[in-house]
């Protein structure tokens, strides 16, 4: 929708929405087997939630399209994913608390092992340690510096991952990964797609050298893939859009860092679900908007854990019971794309999702689950709209029209 228009409808009044979003929620049944890890598990405060609700399957981008968590997250949020295309880098750079600015290009980086030939023989060097992290980092901060003043940040995310962040004039954000994304092989040459990203190739040859050299003795985290390369362009925020004061509660720093994108403010990072619900409890006067992440149900999904994603889904169930005592305008439950188990890894197959309100209308659904959901009034649609849904059920949107 046009921003202008989008602007005419909103109204803003103290009613709340809350989005408990699983991550990689939708699944597929095992091979003899007739339910889903959702349809399997049981969730009586979902389902209840549904009966009292609407149901309906989400596509994140488009039928067919499998969608990467980015793009997932930001549909959810209702920015169009084809229309806002966000690098991995910059993710990453938010998700570790570090400001951006209209100035810089973000990359991930990765600690690799390369063996004496110059091939790589490990793409995450061992997943070394979070504090051999952050002792190479430092020696190459204290090291390594670019031409022409060129500013850089070197920042340790966790395990084996890294960001960098080019700070300067001019540069661009189309620089390929130089990840051969398989083992034998050197690391690709950088390139620039055109001027300012040739500009921003430059830097990046310059530091990458300069990293071989200050980690030719250290094992087995001797150099850096890049991928993800990314020019920063701020995006409006959930409350230049939707009237939203929001916040966001999560664990992981990709989703933290997609909240801090659209301007959410991201509380301290939760050590438990029991942290999270205290979280919510204690800001729940202060924003009109939450959005609640759990990723384990992605992860077991992508390990090929059906039994662990049922057990996880069980566990949200009743962490989401708790919700009641809130007594929120809008609560919408659903996920960012499917990861079934079966296929360990993100798929096509459309999201289940549940919207409750005391104003909807209730379909006729009894239970959350993706046959279910297939039945109710929400229909199958992209994702980006399920955001003017909730503003509607919150009655935070005027009448379009005479």
């Amino acid at each position: 929708m046009k921003a202008e228009i989008l602007s005419d409808l909103i109204a803003k009044n103290g009613s709340k929405i809350i989005f408990l979003i699983m991550d990689g929620l939708g699944g597929m049944p095992l091979p003899g087997g007739d339910k889903t890890e959702l349809e399997t598990a049981r969730t009586p405060n979902l389902d209840r939630f549904a009966a009292e609700g609407i149901s309906g399957l989400l596509d994140p981008v488009s039928p067919g399209i499998t969608p990467g968590s980015g793009p997932g997250h930001l549909a959810l949020f209702g920015y169009d994913p084809l229309e806002y295309l966000i690098g991995r880098g910059v993710l990453s750079a938010l998700g570790v608390d570090f400001e951006l600015t209209g100035r810089d290009v973000a990359a991930r980086l990765n600690f690799c092992t390369l063996d004496k030939k110059g091939l790589v023989s490990d793409r995450r060097a061992g997943r070394i340690p979070t504090e051999v992290n952050e002792k190479l980092c430092k020696k190459i901060r204290d090291k390594v510096r670019l031409s022409e003043g060129m500013e850089y940040f070197l920042i340790t995310e966790s395990e084996h991952r890294a960001v960098l962040v080019l700070r300067g004039e001019g540069l661009g954000g189309e620089v390929n990964d130089t990840d051969p994304q398989q083992t034998g092989l050197p690391p690709r040459e950088v390139k620039g797609a055109d001027k300012a990203s040739q500009r921003t190739a430059k830097y990046v040859k310059e530091f990458l050298s300069q990293v071989q050299e200050v980690l030719k003795n250290e094992h087995p985290a001797n150099m850096f893939l890049a991928r993800g390369f990314a020019k920063f362009d701020p995006l409006p925020t959930m409350e230049q859009r939707y009237g939203l004061r929001s916040a966001a509660i999560a664990q992981y720093p990709m989703y933290r860092g997609l909240a801090r994108l659209v301007g959410m403010r991201v509380l301290p990072k939760p050590h438990d679900y029991e942290a999270m619900w205290e979280q919510l409890s204690d800001y729940y006067d202060d924003y009109d908007f939450f959005f609640i992440h759990f990723k384990k149900t992605d992860s077991t999904g992508e390990d090929g854990n059906f039994e662990a994603k049922v057990k996880v889904i069980e566990q949200i169930d009743a962490w989401a019971g708790q919700i009641r005592k809130l007594n929120p305008e809008v609560l919408v439950v659903t996920g960012d794309h499917s990861t079934p188990s079966f296929l360990k890894n993100h798929s096509w197959h459309p999201v289940p999702a549940l919207l409750w309100s005391p104003n909807c209308r209730p379909d006729e659904v009894t239970q959350f689950g993706e046959r279910y959901c297939a039945r109710g009034y929400l229909g199958r649609m992209e994702t980006k709209h399920l955001i003017m849904l909730a503003l509607a059920n919150a009655l935070r949107l005027n009448k379009f029209g005479a």
